[in-house]
């Protein structure tokens, strides 16, 4: 086992500049205190490191076969000393973040394009998955936070803050404009032709509670991965659609669709950023987080 290392960067000093002298200003210590850590890890090896010329030092037969590894092992430090200066200059390092691909497309994206803009050295990780995935990411330390929908459990140890507020609406095309100028009964979504999302995610149990909670249990004929299909598939006339407001906003402009409209209103839900509180962000990751208007907490 290897012991003093403190001894080592002396050696490495002493044998890098061939003078204890210049070893001992570089190292800002007196050179008896130079002389007498030489003294001790020749002590400690039971073997002469250098000998002295009328110039300075130099390496014995040993003292290279030694500076041999300890030079490449002290590169290796400074290596890493000047890898973790870069990252804290914002010049290197890895951001990992999970969102959903409605927190993406709707929040986070504009952000991350003037994030790179500013620090086109910092590589942006993004998993991309729905709320319980990425919850589960930030817990296991997977990601430095999250971009998710709520509602969603909310966990020991996980901060959340609402960023942006989100609508659910149901939207259709011409087979069903009997309903465009319709106040419908929730009840009335039991007898329709309905497109959801998978209930692997968070828009969906939103609304399978909400609808729950008003008595209405409703059976729909797709479940798809991504609300850009349900639109696609509202627009070919295969169903009623529920999606997020913002990813039908053009269709609805356009006439290409209309909203279904309801007596009872549909509460609006947010997007929130979350992030662990339990280990600090990396300097990057707390500059996004500032770049998004929130108080980064890295490094």
């Amino acid at each position: 086992m290897v012991s003093n290392l403190e001894a080592f960067k002396v050696f490495y000093y002493v044998a890098k500049a061939g003078s204890v002298t210049q070893a001992a200003n570089e190292l800002a210590i007196s050179q008896p205190a130079v002389s007498q850590a030489i003294k001790q890890l020749e002590k400690q090896l039971g073997v002469s490191l250098f000998f002295r010329i009328s110039r300075g030092v130099v390496l014995t037969q040993e003292g290279e076969v030694l500076f041999s590894y300890v030079e490449k092992g002290y590169g290796q430090i400074e290596l890493g000393v000047q890898k973790v200066r870069q990252m804290m200059n914002l010049e290197l390092g890895e951001i990992r973040i999970g969102a959903s691909d409605m927190t993406l497309q709707f929040y986070l994206l504009p952000y991350l394009e003037r994030f790179h803009e500013k620090y086109p050295d910092i590589k942006v990780i993004v998993s991309n998955g729905p709320t319980p995935e990425t919850l589960k990411f930030l817990e296991n330390g997977a990601i430095d936070f999250g971009v998710v929908s709520s509602p969603f459990e909310e966990l020991a140890g996980i901060e959340s803050i609402a960023v942006r507020p989100i609508e659910d609406i149901f939207v259709a095309g011409r087979r069903f404009l009997p309903y465009k100028n319709h106040m419908a009964d929730l009840q009335e979504l039991e007898r329709l032709p309905l497109v959801f999302l998978e209930k692997n995610t968070s828009s969906r149990s939103y609304m399978d509670r909400f609808l729950s909670d008003h008595g209405v249990e409703v059976r729909p004929e797709f479940e798809l991965a991504t609300s850009d299909m349900i639109v696609q598939f509202a627009l070919r006339n295969l169903g009623v659609g529920c999606v997020v407001r913002d990813f039908a906003e053009e269709e609805l402009k356009s006439g290409r669709l209309f909203e279904l409209r309801f007596n009872t209103i549909i509460p609006k839900r947010s997007i929130c950023v979350v992030r662990s509180t339990k280990s600090p962000l990396s300097r990057a990751a707390s500059r996004l987080m500032e770049v998004m208007g929130l108080k980064g907490q890295g490094a």
